[in-house]
């Protein structure tokens, strides 16, 4: 067999592995879920009014800030579930599988592309999910195209992409699962000083480059105008950019750490 048949049937072989350890172990991801919508529900229907009000600057309307939250929501779903693949990836390589799998004649980076889509995939069914529990309550999306959808979609993908490398390289420097998840707090941090729950000009002064100039607002606010109509701006390039950059960081960093010898 070529190089890259045996690169797509190993990397095929450890996203089948990663999918049933998924499914075996279900109560991570449903954790990771349910974080983005009890936030939901919380913002929208115990701070949906006070929120609204003060971001519109007039009269309380609840599906005026379901419309603003949403687009953050989802991508703060995506960093969320990230955690859950440095925590795997932190399992399998204090668990012994990996020295396990380095005496195989497989394509070693098989392992990390198996977590790594295997990840995204979980990535776009919970933001599914998600974004169906929003629309339950309110969401609509009534002016965008289905070419702004298609866009839509693909950052989502590729923005999952990219945190799912960062994701990975934290797993594998790890010393135990616990640190793992430890060191992917800010995936999930990151959101709550971006734009997603409040503009950025709301915010204090001092404050306000702290949220602007982080993967997350670009991200999020391109995500708001496509979804919306909303001014993107240079959102959209921003977005692509912290999204190629940080795949590659991720990338590079995982492939460094992965082939080192153990100690």
């Amino acid at each position: 067999m070529s190089s890259l048949s045996l690169a797509v049937r190993d990397s095929s072989t450890m996203l089948r592995r990663n999918l049933l350890h998924a499914r075996r172990y279900p109560s991570l991801t449903l954790n990771l879920l349910l974080t983005p919508v009890v936030l939901l529900l919380l913002f929208v229907y115990i701070f949906g009014d006070v929120m609204s009000a003060g971001i519109g600057g007039g009269g309380a309307d609840r599906s005026d800030y379901i419309a603003y939250l949403v687009p953050g929501l989802l991508l703060m779903t995506i960093g969320g579930t990230t955690i859950g693949t440095a925590v795997s990836v932190s399992m399998d390589m204090t668990e012994g599988i990996i020295a396990r799998f380095r005496t195989m004649a497989i394509h070693r980076p098989s392992v990390l592309i198996g977590h790594v889509v295997g990840s995204v995939l979980q990535c776009v069914m919970t933001v599914i999910l998600v974004g169906a529990v929003a629309v339950a309550i309110g969401f609509r999306s009534t002016d965008a195209t289905v070419l702004e959808w298609l866009a839509a979609f693909g950052l989502l993908v590729l923005f999952a992409l990219a945190l799912t490398w960062i994701a990975v390289g934290m797993g594998l420097i790890s010393p135990n699962p616990e640190a793992a998840s430890n060191n992917a707090m800010p995936l999930i941090f990151l959101p709550f000083i971006s734009s997603a729950f409040v503009p950025v000009d709301a915010m204090p002064g001092w404050f306000q480059p702290i949220a602007e100039y982080q993967p997350f607002t670009p991200a999020i606010e391109t995500l708001r105008g496509l979804l919306l109509g909303t001014e993107i701006g240079h959102n959209g390039w921003l977005a692509i950019g912290w999204s190629l950059a940080l795949t590659a960081l991720g990338y590079f960093w995982s492939k460094a750490s992965f082939s080192r010898d153990p100690k």
